[in-house]
């Protein structure tokens, strides 16, 4: 198959004491998310559509949180690790659509900072990187803010020589 799709979805409880990346940048928050990486859940679900695009298993199998050598890591070297995966295949990226839920602090002005770190990592153009941010209205964990959760699909074609 030359074009294949992969979706991920991530999420993580968001506490104090802890940073809040996402998209490999850093923002200002009261709360960050918990997790044994930086906990970067945008990456996290673009780690896993792009591993679901080739039935490569998923982020946990890879890079479990049971490794040491995972503690504190930051997730932009994930997304590395992982796009390596998929070009070894002999696939390169078409495009990814993503969405960050998030009821504080509002993320806007840090989506194009966002972009250009996926961006760089997977060799593509700014224009194939979407990040789309909304709230949870007050519903469920993400509106009560004990938890950030993201969405991620991914379009890969296969590199022809």
């Amino acid at each position: 198959m030359n074009i294949r799709i992969g979706f991920g979805v991530d999420r993580h409880q968001l506490v104090n004491n802890r940073k809040l990346i996402i998209g490999g940048v850093e923002i200002p928050s009261e709360k960050g998310a918990l997790g044994h990486s930086d906990a970067d859940a945008l990456l996290h679900a673009i780690c896993d559509a792009l591993l679901g695009a080739l039935a490569l298993r998923d982020i946990g199998f890879h890079f479990p949180d049971t490794d040491p050598k995972y503690k504190g890591i930051n997730s932009l070297l994930l997304l590395k690790h992982t796009y390596d995966m998929i070009q070894s295949n002999g696939y390169r990226i078409v495009n990814l659509d993503s969405t960050v839920m998030l009821e504080q602090p509002k993320i806007g002005k840090y989506v194009d900072e966002m972009r250009m770190n996926i961006a760089q990592v997977l060799g593509a153009d700014l224009n194939q990187i979407s990040i789309k941010a909304t709230r949870g209205e007050k519903v469920g964990p993400v509106g009560e803010g004990i938890a950030i959760q993201t969405y991620a699909q991914v379009l890969i074609q296969k590199i022809t020589q």
